[in-house]
């Protein structure tokens, strides 16, 4: 498989951010550029010390056996049929010319070597991950709804180190990995890739595949390697919603239903449309956010509540706020309410 410009990689291999790095044709171009300004200073240095040279075919050095001896001798191969003489040219190779072909050598191998401590470098950092990683949110899929996902997951606190996006796309990986988080390269529905993220080890997973079909698969394969982490998909159809839930997704968001019910909407009430956009853009105007219930607030009613409560979560179960069984407020309610700039910029919300 190709990965990264990697010749022989496997399709699935795990890669954590790293600080970005010089382009390779960059790198290779000032490796050329030392190496060419070593010959040069080399043949300099053989041509104001010529006289102390002799070359077994005319006995006189030429420019052109000057650059001729430079590069035999740079590159170690040294045939032999020019040799210093003088105890002025024997010094100056001894002190000056040997370090640069010492210098010369690991400039052309500086490549390789390069590539093998960047390896084990990264090596070393993928053990450490694994040994630490827990609790993480993976993300399968970096295009519209992936991206949008992590937004909301960022706005919402989730540090960018706790992220892990899968995604088959080579590109997309590329970009997931030029914006600093950790990137497995693989088909979100394949127990490999699965296995390197760690999904037993993570909090939740979010599927946000452009296939519905890929989706249902991705599911199930999720919930055959971990039955406790809360899966989030996402499906373009209302039909493969149940068949989603069926397949152990926790929650099924539709999208086209969804962009259907506000394109509705919009012909009668477009500023409707307005505020339920404003909601879902997280960080910008007003947001939907969850809270627990202060000590202040437990035995009130929902709309005692300073801010706009639409659900109080009570059993892991959300309920409208006028539903009479959540009249009175405990103290292991969860709030679902509209927060405002103005409260999110001045008094802190109780988590």
């Amino acid at each position: 498989m190709w990965l990264n410009g990697v010749v022989d990689e496997p399709a699935w291999k795990l890669r954590l951010p790293r600080r970005p790095s010089v382009p390779p044709a960059i790198a290779i171009a000032r490796r050329v550029a030392i190496a060419v300004a070593i010959v040069l200073l080399n043949w300099a240095v053989v041509l104001i010390e010529r006289d102390g040279y002799r070359d077994s075919a005319d006995g006189d050095l030429s420019v052109t056996d000057a650059l001729y001896y430079t590069t035999v001798t740079l590159s170690t191969t040294g045939y032999g049929d020019i040799t210093p003489v003088s105890d002025g040219a024997r010094l100056t190779n001894a002190l000056l010319v040997t370090p640069m072909r010492f210098l010369f050598v690991l400039v052309l191998i500086g490549t390789t070597i390069q590539v093998l401590t960047e390896r084990s470098r990264d090596q070393f950092n993928v053990s450490r991950w694994r040994s630490r990683v827990k609790d993480h949110v993976i993300i399968c899929g970096f295009g519209t709804k992936g991206r949008s996902a992590i937004r909301a997951l960022r706005q919402n606190g989730v540090a960018q180190e706790d992220i892990v996006v899968i995604e088959n796309d080579h590109e997309s990986v590329e970009a997931a990995a030029a914006a600093g988080y950790t990137t497995v390269h693989g088909r979100s529905d394949s127990d490999t890739v699965l296995k390197e993220a760690e999904v037993g080890r993570a909090r939740s997973v979010v599927i946000a595949v452009d296939r519905d079909d890929t989706a249902v698969l991705t599911t199930l394969t999720v919930r055959q390697l971990s039955k406790d982490v809360t899966v989030v998909a996402a499906v373009r159809e209302g039909e493969n919603a149940d068949l989603l839930k069926q397949s152990g997704a926790d929650s099924v968001i539709t999208s086209s239903d969804a962009a259907g019910r506000l394109l509705g909407l919009a012909t009668g009430s477009p500023a409707t449309v307005a505020v339920v956009e404003d909601l879902l853009a997280v960080g910008s105007g007003l947001d939907l956010a969850e809270r627990g219930v202060t000590p202040e607030e437990v035995g009130s009613h929902p709309r005692s509540v300073v801010s706009p409560v639409l659900a109080v979560v009570r059993g892991g179960r959300p309920r409208p706020y006028d539903d009479p069984d959540v009249a009175t407020l405990l103290a292991t309610d969860r709030l679902i309410y509209v927060s405002s700039p103005r409260e999110r910029g001045g008094v802190e919300q109780p988590g």
